[in-house]
């Protein structure tokens, strides 16, 4: 008698949290959104009993916070990294996007995850995941005010192109998410459509007028 090999190996002492974090996300991709998983679901998957599960996580919420903490914190790392190496050019701009394009490659379930919770999730993963887009949106608004050439561009505009940014972006994402992971002609097409929305937000601005800016 042969054992079953799709069945979840029982994970060793000491990896019981990224047990059950690979199998929530696994669950989500495969099967359900995260917040019509039950505990005792995530627990089967990653072969523990259910009593394990709360030497890691309070609740099932909490898990789906983590999770979320997870998808996002190296990224925010990356991304600062790139936008503070030098001002923006057809290069930086390029290697920007094809940093964060690989990371959602490299990543796809922590991005399924997200996509999923955003527009279907819990209000508290829903707020969760707004708070994080924010973040990105402040934070490039800070970028984009040490750029000579947006000097002429006040606060609340940089705000609305970061905005403008970061919306795109989400939106691509979810295109590159959509495509078979094998496509790489659909890959190339988003990561194209991606570099000429960022160019024309960056390099289109020099006519704009922001309403205060020579006050």
């Amino acid at each position: 008698m042969t054992k079953d090999s799709s069945r979840p190996r029982k994970p060793k002492r000491g990896q019981t949290r990224e047990a059950l974090m690979a199998a929530a996300l696994d669950l989500v991709v495969k099967k359900a959104p995260f917040s019509s998983l039950s505990l005792r679901e995530v627990t089967k998957r990653a072969g523990v009993v259910p009593t394990a599960f709360y030497r890691h996580f309070p609740d099932m919420s909490a898990l789906g916070l983590t999770l979320l903490d997870e998808s996002f914190r190296t990224l925010r790392q990356m991304m600062r990294q790139v936008r503070q190496e030098e001002l923006p050019n057809e290069r930086m701009l390029r290697g920007s996007i094809e940093t964060y394009f690989n990371y959602v490659r490299n990543n796809r379930a922590h991005f399924l995850f997200v996509a999923k919770e955003l527009f279907g999730g819990t209000p508290t993963m829903r707020n969760a995941i707004r708070r994080e887009i924010r973040m990105f949106t402040n934070e490039l608004a800070m970028d984009m005010a040490r750029f000579p050439f947006l000097n002429h561009v006040n606060a609340e505009d940089l705000q609305m192109m970061a905005g403008l940014v970061v919306n795109n972006v989400t939106a691509l994402t979810q295109e590159m998410l959509e495509l078979e992971e094998d496509d790489d002609y659909g890959q190339q097409q988003v990561l194209q459509t991606a570099e000429k929305q960022l160019r024309l937000i960056y390099f289109g601005v020099g006519q704009w007028k922001s309403s205060n800016a020579s006050s």
